[in-house]
């Protein structure tokens, strides 16, 4: 079984890893509403996609009492 010889630098270590970084979310801006959402989906606050109205978010219950 292959074991090292010498102790990896963290250095070293770290230039591996610098890959491994989460990134960030590319959100861009609705058309219809101005709100943050990700390229290629639907907006989540007004529910258009592409200049059309694709599902219509419905009435909280609150609000008919």
């Amino acid at each position: 079984m292959a074991v090292p010889k010498k102790k990896t630098s963290q250095s070293r270590k770290g230039m591996r890893r610098s890959h491994d970084a989460l990134k960030g979310v590319n959100a861009t801006e609705c058309s219809n509403c101005g709100a943050p959402k990700l390229s290629h989906h639907i907006c989540s606050s007004c529910g258009h996609y592409r200049g059309r109205q694709v599902f219509s978010k419905p009435e909280s219950s609150s609000a008919a009492l």
